[in-house]
């Protein structure tokens, strides 16, 4: 059994169906995981809904039903998502199951322990829609006087009686932290974010809610419901058992990395290991905050009208051309936009033209002019060369980048290779070979399957099904069995007449 690599997305909150937004955070994690088995790694990866809080009882309400009844709904939806773009998760938790109001419950009993909770009275700005609280300092002012949250959404003042956390204690504990374990926070941009914001000061957080009863119950004081945020975070550890000292436990905590959003870094990288030092729990290793999905450029919304679900594009451009054009087009870390055009153009000129056509010439020559029996690699200075840079790319290049989790950058190094297979084709003119010296046509096809089949294999955590297919029809061939004849892998997408219209 390999290194444990342990990776988590952030929960989504199932008060709407999935977006776009979604599918990017799960399909980059599902290519992080995916990475990690490929080198080797004994890997466990977790997702799922985070279905407790006052914006999923208002939205329960507004439909006439019992929270409960939502999270059921809603969470298939969020899974039937992930098992559509093959994510390949090994737990899909929902924050409503048993198990994860024992650990809840544990994580608050161990921070009460060390006295860092205590009983007092809430006064100040809430975002239902962040579920989040924020300072007097961090509000503005919108149209008609709305008060607004440093993300733009609604602010409403509330006065409760609230179990508090000693947030302020851990101040330079967290700052001791980033400074020593600069990699905890990534990337830089987000890093620099949260040590100016713990910098300027922590104050004592508040923890529980009367308000409303949809929420993990406060040991000993049951007419109060825990924070949303301090019972979503402890899904990372309930999914490995805690608080009993399980086998997963010993073998996945802590963390490799936890793939966010970058407008729940604070929560991840301030509230959560706060919280893990009070309890006395190992802190993970990464917090990754990625860039949003734009469509067109612009932040989507359902005022505007460009929420997009991600299972029609799904469907209308298949799932890997869709994984590939998202960790291909944006530099990962930062804001991307994408557009059916954009899908379209990347998926046509790279996985069709590209890698599908060099795929399907090399393999449809071999079943034509060898009766589909493999040959083998060619030994001439021109086909050692090629299968050194196939080889160079794949397992040096590709795997520092996608280590980093450069998934643009490891692509591009994946494309830069199979030009140069397509440049080794255009120089070799096997099909003219077959006449002149069929000997070296063989070889020059068994060079390019070689590179084929290495080139699949590398990019198979981007584009899963389709390399799969691709590696089986050539590992059908070993041992001088003849391979069925191939049929292309990506088939041309077009653009429908509304993508033009607003392209």
């Amino acid at each position: 059994m390999g290194e444990p690599f342990y990776i988590t997305t952030a929960i989504s909150y199932p008060n709407g169906p999935p977006h776009i937004g979604h599918a990017y955070e799960a399909i980059a994690a599902d290519a992080i995981a995916r990475f990690q088995r490929s080198q080797g790694r004994d890997v466990r990866f977790q997702t799922g809904t985070d279905e407790h809080g006052l914006k999923m009882a208002q939205a329960a309400r507004a439909e006439n039903v019992e929270p409960r009844a939502l999270a059921d709904r809603m969470s298939r939806l969020f899974q039937g998502m992930c098992d559509t773009l093959n994510v390949s998760y090994d737990r899909f938790i929902r924050t409503s199951q048993p198990d994860h109001y024992r650990a809840s419950q544990a994580i608050w009993k161990a921070m009460e322990e060390r006295g860092d909770l205590y009983l007092d009275r809430y006064e100040g700005w809430y975002s239902v829609r962040d579920e989040a609280y924020y300072e007097a300092e961090e509000i503005t002012e919108g149209e008609d006087g709305v008060k607004l949250s440093p993300q733009g959404t609604p602010v409403e003042w509330t006065v409760e009686e609230s179990w508090f956390f000693r947030l302020s204690k851990y101040q330079q504990p967290l700052l001791d932290l980033y400074a020593t374990n600069p990699d905890f926070i990534q990337p830089d941009s987000r890093r620099n974010e949260v040590v100016r914001f713990v910098e300027g000061g922590l104050k004592n957080l508040s923890i529980s809610r009367t308000s409303f009863d949809w929420g993990v119950p406060v040991p000993g004081s049951d007419n109060h419901v825990m924070y949303v945020w301090l019972d979503a975070l402890t899904n990372y550890i309930t999914g490995l058992g805690y608080p009993d000292d399980t086998e997963l436990w010993q073998r996945y905590w802590p963390a490799n990395v936890h793939l966010i959003g970058k407008d729940v870094v604070r929560f991840h990288a301030v509230y959560w290991p706060a919280f893990l030092m009070s309890a006395g729990i190992p802190l993970p290793k990464q917090v990754y905050g990625h860039g949003f999905l734009l469509s067109r450029g612009e932040k989507m919304s359902k005022s505007v009208g460009n929420v997009v679900d991600p299972m029609v594009l799904a469907d209308r451009f298949g799932v890997d051309a869709l994984r590939y054009f998202l960790l291909r087009e944006v530099t990962f870390g930062q804001d991307g936009s994408y557009s059916a055009e954009a899908i379209v153009n990347r998926a046509n000129a790279e996985l069709s033209n590209s890698f599908g056509n060099l795929a399907q010439r090399t393999l449809s020559m071999i079943f034509k002019n060898l009766d589909g029996v493999l040959p083998s690699a060619g030994d001439a200075a021109e086909d050692r060369e090629l299968l050194a840079l196939v080889d160079r790319v794949t397992t040096v290049d590709m795997v520092e980048h996608f280590n980093r989790l450069g998934f643009s950058f490891g692509i591009d190094a994946w494309m830069q290779a199979v030009f140069a297979c397509n440049a080794y084709v255009d120089a070799q003119a096997p099909w003219a070979l077959r006449k002149t010296d069929p000997a070296r046509m063989a070889a020059v096809l068994g060079t390019l399957v070689a590179a084929v089949r290495q080139l699949a294999q590398a990019i198979a955590p981007i584009i899963p099904d389709s390399a799969e297919k691709l590696v089986n029809l050539i590992d059908a061939g070993k041992g001088g069995a003849p391979i069925s004849q191939p049929t292309p892998l990506f088939p041309r997408l077009e653009l429908e007449a509304e993508d033009e219209a607003t392209a």
